[in-house]
């Protein structure tokens, strides 16, 4: 605010003093010169009356000679200072509208209404850095669950659009560089409310600027960085973040498992799928040759994967030494029909468009899919606006490294056993996921499941840490029962029990629960509210453990004691 006062009275300086000036010639001049009053005697106007007179006058309100009909002298005068006065404030007017409309004032004025805000939460918050597709991912599906964001984004027309969407809770936007410091100082980063910081933009470089920034000035705060090169990763690791975040290898990797376990595949979609997401149908890809076109980031991550896998593939690469492509590449960008047909196309199984070039990629679907219409379609999307386009291609594998990195990211912040969970399922086999999938299936409807967390504990359950402090045991499936019907069982499925050192996957219902415990779920919405009021309120829980519906009144609980001892 400081500087915002100076900043106006350092631009108003010039038409202040013209306005002051302009004013005070004209009160002088009315007090010097002599008028006439009813009597016929010489009469002067005091200052209080000029400086009355000159202000009406000036702002054009209105006119009338006071206390006396003015001489001829007294209305010359009067003629000058109207026209000084009038042009005097039109001045001051003008250089007050040209400094609102200025962009340094109104940067200024917003890093101002910008860093009060940001003072003025008083509850946990991330601070999201880049505002792409992935970062746009965060905050909304933060902002749905009720989770404080606060972000800075580069591009001021990222911000508006932003500011533009119906999100339940008011996020905070700075346009600034996020690699400099005192953009993350100013955006909370040493706030005490501040929970982690989220370090999503389109350069390397920047995100491990900002991760260095984060653990010298706040080491204690969690760092999520998106990291597109491996060196990147390891710089990144090396300070001490607190997870790295590579979309290419996270979906290579995806890609590789849909080939070793379609069924573990199909786990992973489901509870790292966003909010109102299409349910994910079960897609087994076909073992066989495959043509790769793009040998970039993501061409290098998909080959590497594959190839652990036996999944033979033929790269198809315009740039063959500047990406270092292997023998045997063929030169082009797989856009034409000849070089697909040199990639035997017609005997290939699969094919992955993975350059960056969202109208190439599709351009390299549609032409391999005249020449085969068998084939396996792959196509990596590289901005969440060509949604529509890529929908209408009917591909049946579209990769979004944005989305990736997003959901990863809220995953990571909302339910962060299922990282555990995933990490232990991967070490299953296909008969075990199967098995999962199924019991997951007769819980769903047309939506992913929703995951969640649940601690036993004083604060998220209240009512079994009293009913364990009292000798009775309760079970995960006297949890898992539908308080408003006990013959029936909530439409959610435990993934996960975490106890000190020991990990239980897809426990029984017969598990005893102890305090400290932490449980993930999947199921759906509802599921998870009537799980929680029964963890929390006494008389839910001991209606499930007993049949008895205890009143939870005073005078009604001892009307039932007195009744039933009679």
């Amino acid at each position: 605010m400081h500087n915002i006062i100076y900043l106006s009275l350092q631009r108003m300086r010039a038409p202040l003093i013209a306005v002051v000036l302009a004013y005070a010639i004209s009160i002088l001049g009315l007090v010097l010169i002599p008028g006439i009053d009813d009597q016929g005697n010489p009469w002067r106007m005091d200052f209080f009356h000029a400086f009355y007179f000159v202000s009406f006058m000036g702002s054009t309100i209105g006119f009338g000679e006071i206390p006396y009909p003015f001489t001829d002298a007294q209305r010359l005068w009067t003629t000058i200072a109207m026209y000084t006065t009038v042009v005097a404030w039109l001045y001051a007017i003008g250089s007050l509208f040209a400094l609102i409309q200025d962009r340094a004032f109104r940067n200024l004025v917003d890093y101002s209404g910008f860093t009060r805000s940001v003072r003025g939460i008083k509850e946990p918050f991330y601070l999201v850095c880049g505002l792409g597709d992935a970062g746009r991912l965060v905050v909304r599906e933060l902002a749905v669950r009720g989770i404080r964001s606060v972000v800075i984004e580069q591009t001021e027309n990222k911000l508006h659009a932003l500011h533009l969407e119906d999100l339940p809770v008011y996020v905070p936007g700075l346009c600034a560089d996020a690699s400099a410091s005192s953009s993350l100082i100013a955006a909370g980063l040493k706030s005490p409310y501040c929970a982690g910081t989220i370090a999503i933009t389109d350069s390397d470089h920047i995100n491990l600027t900002i991760a260095i920034t984060s653990k010298l000035l706040s080491p204690q705060l969690q760092v999520i960085c998106r990291a597109e090169t491996h060196d990147s990763q390891a710089n990144m690791a090396s300070f001490g973040t607190d997870y790295i975040i590579n979309p290419y290898d996270t979906f290579a990797d995806r890609f590789a498992m849909m080939f070793q376990s379609p069924s573990m595949y199909l786990v992973y979609e489901w509870l790292t799928s966003i909010r109102e997401a299409p349910l994910r149908d079960f897609v087994a890809p076909p073992k066989g040759r495959w043509v790769l076109c793009g040998f970039g980031r993501f061409g290098k991550a998909v080959q590497k994967s594959l190839s652990f896998e036996g999944i033979r593939t033929i790269t198809i690469e315009s740039d063959i030494s500047g990406t270092q492509a292997p023998e045997g590449t063929i030169e082009g960008r797989g856009t034409e029909a000849i070089t697909l047909y040199e990639a035997d196309i017609d005997n290939a199984v699969g094919i992955i468009a993975g350059t960056d070039d969202d109208a190439n990629n599709l351009s390299i679907i549609i032409t391999a899919l005249g020449l085969n219409k068998n084939l396996f379609t792959v196509a990596r999307q590289n901005r969440s606006r060509n949604d529509a386009i890529f929908i209408a291609a009917d591909i049946d594998l579209t990769m979004q490294p944005g989305t990736i990195t997003g959901r990863r990211i809220v995953n990571l912040i909302t339910t962060p056993l299922l990282n555990d969970f995933l990490r232990l399922a991967r070490q299953q086999k296909e008969e075990w996921a199967n098995i999962l999938v199924s019991r997951v299936v007769g819980v769903l409807t047309d939506r992913p499941p929703e995951s969640w967390t649940l601690v036993v504990g004083h604060s998220q359950t209240p009512a079994i840490i009293e009913a364990i402090s009292k000798g009775h045991p309760i079970s995960l499936g006297m949890l898992c029962t539908d308080p408003r019907d006990l013959g029936d069982h909530l439409p959610c499925v435990p993934l996960l029990l975490k106890r000190q050192y020991d990990d239980f996957l897809v426990p029984e219902n017969d598990s005893v629960l102890q305090p400290g415990d932490q449980l993930l779920f999947c199921g759906l919405k509802g599921a998870e509210t009537h799980m929680r009021w029964t963890a929390y309120d006494f008389n839910a829980l001991n209606f499930i453990c007993t049949g008895v519906d205890r009143p939870s009144g005073l005078l009604w609980r001892h009307l039932s004691e007195h009744r039933a001892s009679e």
